[in-house]
């Protein structure tokens, strides 16, 4: 039990590297924690947002692909595992691979999926967005944008990444983790000048 306080002090500080800007060394962190605890490896999705921005795309990949044992009806984990495979490997390999999910009631999570495979459209993400309860409806757009753009990203397509990451930091920012990762996204990226609230 003696050794619970540093793994939690290693996780966290992972944590605020990554919203500080320094990927690299927060990834370096969490692979010190998976050293540590390799049993916590499967749990640890921050790491593979780590991974992502850290441009370390293989062991993303992986990350996301043993978090899917763990967590098997997340869209989101679908969104990072594609983003990493098509920046190793390009965007037609990543819809290859394209992990299997389960069934996600969040809005609009069911219309993200399927615009990964390539089944869907970004307009169908955004009126779902439109359509969930007023009380849901900007967290709704801040995680459709998010994934639009992270989408974008991974098809090289900088101009619409950049337009909808503006939107998730920007019109419809939240003030949860992924909320922050638009807001990490867009700085990392040199945007954070063009936003607009």
């Amino acid at each position: 039990m003696a050794d619970e306080v540093p793994l939690q002090k290693l996780f966290d500080d992972s944590v605020r590297l990554l919203f500080d800007g320094k990927p690299e060394a927060s990834a370096l962190g969490f692979d010190a924690l998976v050293q540590a605890r390799p049993d916590m490896e499967p749990h640890l999705w921050q790491r593979g947002l780590a991974l992502y921005y850290a441009n370390r795309f293989a062991d993303g990949r992986r990350q996301f692909e043993l978090h899917r044992t763990v967590n098997p009806a997340d869209v989101e984990n679908v969104t990072w595992h594609f983003a990493c495979a098509a920046r190793e490997s390009g965007p037609e390999a990543a819809r290859q691979a394209i992990l299997p999910v389960g069934d996600d009631g969040r809005v609009p999570m069911k219309e993200v999926l399927a615009f990964y495979r390539g089944a869907g459209s970004a307009d169908a993400v955004i009126t779902a967005a439109d359509s969930a309860p007023e009380a849901t409806r900007r967290d709704a757009h801040c995680y459709g944008h998010l994934y639009l753009g992270l989408h974008a990203e991974a098809l090289g397509q900088t101009d619409l990444a950049r337009k909808h990451l503006l939107l998730a930091a920007g019109k419809y920012s939240m003030d949860h983790f992924m909320g922050k990762i638009a807001t990490l996204h867009i700085r990392l990226r040199g945007w954070d000048g063009a936003i607009d609230r």
